[in-house]
């Protein structure tokens, strides 16, 4: 075990984000690298003090070793929100089955980004599941437009910091601080988060947004929920972003209890909700 303010260890595939985030760990002393491919040097292993930010893939194997505990939103935390939340339908079923949609559908799989998120005319152009993975599920939802949308990094219930990442689809990344919808933005987040906090890890990234239906004022929404240790930081402020990655994927021994249910790991050993 070492001491002082911890360890930062970055999957190999670098990005952007890591970077900024990389700076702010370095600017708070914390010790920070950049794993190798193969996995986990032992001068990293058996330490108590380790965190991570990187895809999933390379965490599989890393997160271990590190003695880092994932935390991730359940898989169909989005599809069991109240309308009021979502505003549209939303709903997990078997890839057979949104192959057999007729009409278009936007769809997604619940975590694992084995295919890319997307509008579909028919459920036809969806792919077929991957070998040997048998029907899994994928989350499937009427087709919206979304005048602008937000990335929120959530801590204990606390909006850390936020920025706008898109618009009508394209990406336009601007601070959520100053923003002409920050008030807005935030004050939504906080009713999502007053009737559902508890159905979420204590540090997530929640993003919402605005859909857009003609003869009516656009309507806020949630986009989705992710992991904060694989999020872009788009326009954040990256060290209150820190914050949020830290307690996402830190040390297993230091997850609260309330969390417990979240951790990656123990959700995967017990396999996914329907």
């Amino acid at each position: 075990m070492t001491s002082g303010p911890g360890f930062l260890a970055l999957a190999p595939h670098r990005s952007g984000t890591a970077s900024l985030l990389a700076d702010a760990a370095g600017r708070r002393g914390m010790e920070v690298a950049v794993l190798p491919a193969d996995g986990v040097p032992e001068r990293y292993r058996e330490r108590a003090d380790a965190h991570y930010y990187g895809g999933p893939r390379f965490a599989a194997r890393a997160a271990g070793p590190l003695g880092v505990a994932l935390l991730e939103p359940h898989d169909g935390w989005l599809d069991e929100l109240p309308l009021a939340f979502t505003g549209r339908d939303v709903r997990r079923v078997p890839l057979s089955e949104a192959r057999r949609r007729t009409g278009p559908l936007f769809a997604k799989p619940p975590t694992d980004k084995s295919f890319p998120a997307a509008v579909h005319p028919d459920g036809t152009s969806l792919p077929p599941p991957p070998s040997g993975s048998g029907d899994p599920l994928v989350q499937i939802s009427e087709v919206v437009t979304w005048e602008d949308e937000f990335r929120l990094f959530l801590l204990d219930g606390e909006i850390r910091t936020g920025s706008q990442y898109a618009v009508y689809g394209r990406l336009d990344a601007a601070p959520l601080a100053g923003h002409s919808q920050e008030a807005a933005a935030r004050a939504f987040a906080h009713r999502l988060i007053e009737e559902c906090g508890d159905t979420l890890p204590g540090a997530v990234v929640v993003d919402v947004g605005r859909i857009g239906r003609p003869g009516r004022a656009p309507a806020w929404a949630v986009v989705e929920a992710n992991m904060a240790w694989f999020s872009t930081v788009y326009a954040a402020d990256p060290d209150r972003a820190l914050d949020v990655v830290l307690r996402s994927a830190g040390p297993g021994g230091l997850v609260p209890g309330r969390d417990l249910e979240f951790r990656r790991d123990r959700r995967a050993a017990a396999g996914p909700r329907v």
